[in-house]
């Protein structure tokens, strides 16, 4: 029989007009993976903040090897022996990367100075175990989203006497050889008898590395049982009421008939020390088109968003839009073009989370909106309220906290506020990142719908079921070089992975042309 290392009895949580939790119980298993899984806004993040000491629970009990504690800080949680790495990244961005990972671990040579020789060490041994080579002094905010999720999960691992890690949405933003690295770290720690909590929406993940699973469901347990008992179908349909998947889209475009909205010719971007981040790239985008592109993490992808939006103002090449050359300046230029963009990270890049949600949506057309020195709040209703409406974004009042919402909502209050400017061109990094199976077919068939009527989008995915559903064509990407392009029945798993893979020689060659 498995041993129980931690018992929440009867948990509940309260917040002002709502319930997360309801009279829960939840047991953790010594040296397992105890998946815990529901839709966004189930309770799972609540509870572990609960289990984490974060948040103090409304009414309930915890008990760790059958004693009862009381955990009213993370302080507490960390004695204990409980750690945590959480969703939402929660890094210092003005600090390095060695800072960060031991921030809570002051150890000094003598007793005045930090002994930044001994963190550097501790720091790069750590990285290694990750299998993730990283300069342990570069400061955090150069560091790209999956790459900063690496340096949180090796935050944690710092930690001593390890007894119980939540993992909350560990590999969101990671590539497939990233995944795999940290499954084996997992491993490690699970043969050292560390339990493991992992949330995560990604369910061929869970049916891999989980060994029991737990979910929620409206913030109360609905189903628990051990993972080789279940199946991907059962889960879904504890989770949701019902089944949900995702489809290949259905639509065929005749592509002689279409014409190109964009051109993007010979794309190049430098990179730092030599070499290049994109290297001469190459495609077009037709009108009324959902463009996938494709790759494993460093391929390039984000890269290209970048460029186009002019955030790199060092990339060289020629980009048209409707047949005429377009000099790319600023954001806002681009913007006044018809371009509008879903960033990656919606926390730090899509939403002011001192505003509340009408005004994140309504944001990036304030301008419009003036009515001589003042926002028109008429119009702005107005315009907030046709979004929340086509979107289904569920919102009780728009003037709540844009962090009230699940992370699907918010999703949704980013594609919103790019809606707003008129675009001509949707740009979607990532769109599905850290939202539930549920919401994530909403937010695909918003893409769909979009393009049927006659709006061009580019969504960039490393998840290959979902850039299979929802692109009509698919460009992939490797090391910065364009290695594959793929429509119709050409467009298949086998396919787009060998792609991805393609480009080390090429790149050098080109590089050495």
């Amino acid at each position: 029989m498995a041993e129980i290392v931690l018992s929440a009895r009867g948990i509940t949580k309260e917040y002002p007009g709502t319930k997360a939790l309801d009279n829960v119980d939840f047991d953790i298993e010594k040296g397992k993976v105890n998946v815990l899984i529901g839709e966004n806004g189930a309770g799972k993040s609540t509870l572990m903040k609960v289990i984490a000491g974060i948040e103090s629970p409304t009414s309930g009990k915890i008990y760790m090897d059958g004693k009862e504690i009381v955990l009213k800080n993370t302080v507490d949680a960390k004695k204990h022996g409980i750690g945590i790495i959480h969703q939402e990244l929660s890094l210092f961005p003005n600090l390095k990367v060695y800072q960060n990972i031991f921030m809570n671990d002051e150890r000094t040579k003598g007793d005045i100075f930090l002994n930044n020789k001994a963190y550097k060490e501790e720091a790069e041994r750590i990285l290694e175990r990750l299998e993730y080579p990283v300069d342990v002094d570069m400061q955090v905010s150069d560091l790209r989203v999956g790459q900063q999720q690496m340096i949180e999960i090796a935050r944690n691992l710092a930690e001593e006497h390890l007894k119980i890690l939540i993992m909350d949405e560990p590999t969101s933003s990671l590539s497939e050889m990233e995944v795999e690295a940290l499954f084996r770290v997992m491993r490690d720690l699970l043969r050292q008898g560390t339990a493991i909590v992992y949330i995560s929406h990604r369910l061929e993940e869970i049916m891999k590395i989980g060994d029991n699973v737990t979910i929620f469901r409206n913030g109360r347990l609905v189903a628990r049982s051990e993972v080789k008992d279940t199946s991907i179908p059962q889960i879904v349909r504890h989770m949701t009421g019902k089944e949900k998947d995702f489809t290949r889209t259905d639509r065929k475009l005749d592509y002689d008939t279409l014409e190109d909205i964009m051109e993007v010719e010979d794309l190049t971007l430098p990179k730092k020390g030599g070499g290049y981040l994109l290297n001469h790239v190459n495609f077009k985008l037709k009108r009324g088109e959902v463009l996938g592109i494709y790759g494993l993490m460093g391929a390039g992808r984000t890269e290209i968003f970048e460029c186009l939006m002019g955030l790199r103002p060092e990339h060289t090449g020629t980009v048209k839009l409707e047949g005429k050359p377009i000099r790319i300046k600023s954001i806002r230029s681009q913007i006044d073009k018809g371009f509008a963009l879903v960033p990656e990270d919606r926390q730090r890049e899509g939403l002011v989370q001192a505003l509340n949600i009408g005004r994140n949506i309504s944001l990036s057309v304030l301008n419009r909106l003036k009515k001589l020195c003042f926002v028109d709040l008429g119009r702005e209703k107005k315009e907030v309220e046709k979004e929340i409406d086509e979107l289904r974004i569920k919102v009780a009042d728009r003037g709540l906290p844009i962090l009230s919402l699940s992370g699907g909502n918010q999703q949704k209050c980013v594609i919103g506020k790019g809606l707003l400017t008129d675009p001509k061109i949707l740009l979607l990094d990532e769109p599905s990142r850290g939202i539930d199976i549920g919401a994530k077919t909403e937010v695909f068939e918003i893409i769909q719908r979009l393009a049927e009527e006659g709006l061009s989008c580019i969504v960039v995915s490393s998840e290959l079921k979902e850039i299979l559903a929802v692109a009509d064509r698919i460009v992939v990407l490797s090391n910065g070089i364009v290695t594959g392009e793929f429509t119709g029945d050409e467009i298949t798993n086998d396919n787009l992975v060998l792609a991805s893979y393609k480009g080390h020689h090429q790149n050098r060659e080109k590089q050495g042309a």
